[in-house]
């Protein structure tokens, strides 16, 4: 198999992140979690914005929905089981999904964009302004779940370490899911659907269950993200569905590059370390209350100076070591 740059930063990436545990002490190992997290909810939204063509500004609801369904199904006296509880986010994040799909995918463009946000919106109030989940003070819990077969626990997932290598898995997972879904025939048809649907469609192809299935996957991806993020923080509040947690994400894959799976990594590693490194009263002082600043101008710059985003960085290394190729198949050496 042919490894593209990206796919040989994105190995680099999953390798140094094994590595985290050994080199460093549980906080980093932590905020590594937490990178992880939202570039599997990156991931998630990469497969509908930038396989798709489908920009929603609502995928908060279903990460939403994936943390509480850890944290309202979990025993408050004792560890839950995981495949059950993980199951139930990912299955209420598709159940969303596709709900919701069902409807918002019969507009386009800007139209889909505000049903989608409405819809997250809609959820965002159920649970803020009902008892549901406690309402605006949000529900914690008290203990990740275990896996224990028979009796037999094969790993702690209240020890950091393992916490850490359990998400890195679940990442490398999705990842690989997605990988053979872009080269699936699905994939394929869903390419077609983002450059000229219409087209599609007079080919023969039926696209609305296409972007339902799509929309549906991403929002189980969603759920799994929400569900890791309720185990690391042990709370959750209705501010996982708010708008803004949509456009966090959403800005992680414009940064990284749209078109790329690596480049909705990139984008989550990019905006999670800068907000440490803004926020950081050790580096600046006093001026870290004011971190929104320095980030925004910093977004900024890093999209107008590149269109491709970050994944886009490796545009050049790849077409210098094919140009090399060709002219060493040609017989041509290059001037120096």
């Amino acid at each position: 198999m042919k490894i593209t740059g990206a796919g040989a930063a994105a190995i680099a990436t999953l390798l140094a992140l094994a590595l985290l545990p050994w080199v460093t002490n549980d906080y980093y190992v932590g905020l590594g979690a937490r990178i992880m997290i939202y570039a599997l909810f990156a991931l998630s939204l990469q497969l509908l914005v930038g396989e798709a063509g489908l920009v929603s500004l609502g995928h908060a609801a279903p990460f939403g929905i994936g943390a509480y369904a850890a944290a309202l199904l979990s025993p408050a006296s004792s560890a839950g089981p995981l495949l059950p509880l993980l199951a139930a986010a990912m299955g209420g994040g598709a159940a969303y999904a596709l709900a919701t799909g069902a409807l918002a995918l019969r507009t386009r463009g800007v139209y889909f964009i505000m049903v989608t946000l409405a819809f997250a919106q809609m959820a965002y109030y159920v649970f803020h302004d009902t008892k549901l989940g406690g309402g605006s003070d949000g529900a914690y819990l008290y203990f990740r779940p275990e896996l224990a077969p028979g009796g037999l626990q094969p790993f702690d997932l209240t020890d950091t370490a393992t916490f850490h290598f359990f998400v890195l898995a679940c990442l490398a997972l999705a990842w690989a899911f997605l990988a053979r879904l872009r080269r699936s025939p699905f994939g394929a048809a869903l390419a077609g659907i983002r450059i000229n649907e219409q087209r599609m469609r007079a080919a023969g192809y039926s696209t609305f269950p296409y972007k339902l299935a799509a929309y549906t996957v991403g929002g189980a991806l969603a759920g799994l993200a929400g569900f890791l993020f309720a185990l690391k923080d042990g709370f959750v509040t209705p501010e996982l569905f708010a708008w803004e947690q949509s456009g966090l994400v959403l800005l992680m894959v414009i940064l990284g590059g749209m078109a790329r799976p690596g480049g909705a990594v990139a984008g989550a590693a990019a905006l999670v370390l800068m907000q440490e490194l803004f926020q950081s009263e050790a580096v600046f002082g006093d001026y870290a209350r004011h971190w929104h600043l320095p980030m925004g101008m910093t977004i900024i710059l890093l999209v107008a100076l590149l269109p491709r985003g970050l994944a886009g960085l490796t545009d050049g290394a790849t077409a210098a070591r094919a140009s090399r190729r060709q002219r060493h198949a040609e017989g041509v050496d290059p001037i120096c």
